[in-house]
């Protein structure tokens, strides 16, 4: 035999045809090939019996009571399951036309009667190399895509380890305490929380959201990384240097855009962003760089403000919360919203 040399691994072939002498003669072809055949007596069993083994190669006539060879095909190529499925015609009948018809609804071969068992496990054998060399392949490009996506994550990976890095040289050039960023990131993640079972924020904020808050909440002032050290250090500014201070929220957004300038821009990308660039807005519209006012502000840099402020006043055990509280206070509604504030107070206690 043809195939005897290179005997197939079990693959299942679909025989369909209402003639059982017909079934039988391809059922010993198809065996001697070292196939596992499975027989149908029409299009409708056919196609149960597809969506259940899922063969490597259906072999189906044409001409068949009730759902006939075509219709099969039409049937098999609609479903998400099957439709890879391929898909050899056999039939008496050798018109051309038919040929056609066949190969136009996705068949990729066509076998006539009489059966030459030569013919067919040539055939056969010819369609189920290359249908296993196309499972190989996508199995391949599956294998290539799993690691992609691990070298992009990676990559991720290794640009926000670059940002933190960056940011932890503006914390060390500045009066805050090592521990800082970290009391910040908490504090944020806190609040994003309690403004989650808010009915005024409960569908603005998931749980991925509070995740990406904490994430981006340290980048903050990344931008204080192109501002000289020694205005950083300083507590009262001239209105020169106040103006170069200011310009680190410029600073700040066009470095993180520029980091991933060749990156899918996700939610951490334009969360990061949006808090670099509008975190010291003021809800009376009397912040930096924009002037933006009230719900203008991104919520994510309205989150920042707020708990910026308490963990700076709590700083250094500078004031305890009641002392910080009691001043934000007096700025709520002009610094920041009085429907955050209000939910920052009632959950204070959690704050670090």
């Amino acid at each position: 035999m043809v195939y005897e040399s290179k005997k197939m691994k079990g693959e299942k072939v679909l025989i369909v045809d209402d003639v059982e002498t017909n079934r039988l003669v391809l059922e010993e072809i198809i065996k001697d090939m070292g196939c596992s055949p499975i027989l149908a007596e029409g299009g409708e069993q056919a196609f149960e019996l597809a969506k259940k083994h899922l063969p490597q190669l259906i072999l189906t006539d044409i001409s068949m009571p009730g759902m006939d060879g075509y219709e099969l095909c039409r049937m098999l190529k609609k479903n998400k399951d099957t439709e890879s499925i391929p898909i050899v015609f056999i039939s008496a009948f050798d018109d051309p036309m038919d040929i056609v018809e066949g190969f136009l609804l996705g068949g990729v071969d066509y076998i006539t009667k009489p059966f030459i068992s030569e013919v067919v496990q040539a055939r056969v054998g010819v369609r189920l190399s290359l249908d296993e060399t196309r499972r190989e392949l996508m199995e391949i490009n599956r294998r290539l895509q799993v690691s992609l996506t691990e070298q992009l994550k990676q990559m991720e990976l290794e640009k926000r380890n670059i940002l933190y890095a960056l940011a932890n040289i503006t914390i060390q050039n500045s009066n805050y305490g090592d521990d800082y960023m970290e009391r910040l990131r908490k504090n944020c993640r806190i609040l994003a929380q309690g403004m989650q079972f808010s009915p005024i924020y409960e569908d603005k904020i998931s749980d991925t959201y509070i995740d990406t808050i904490e994430l981006a909440a340290p980048l903050c002032d990344i931008g204080n990384i192109g501002i000289p050290t020694d205005i950083l250090k300083k507590t009262l500014l001239t209105e020169e240097e106040a103006v170069i201070l200011q310009n680190h929220t410029n600073i700040g957004a066009r470095l993180i855009s520029d980091l991933y300038v060749n990156s899918d821009y996700n939610e951490f990308i334009s969360t990061a962003i949006e808090i670099a660039h509008y975190h010291h807005e003021r809800w009376d519209g009397g912040g930096y760089p924009e002037g933006l006012k009230g719900e203008q502000i991104p919520l994510a840099a309205q989150i920042i403000c707020v708990m910026e402020r308490y963990t700076s006043l709590t700083e250094k055990g500078m004031n305890n919360r009641e002392e910080a509280l009691s001043i934000m206070r007096d700025e709520a509604g002009m610094k920041f919203g009085n429907d955050i504030f209000k939910i920052c107070e009632k959950i204070s206690r959690q704050f670090c």
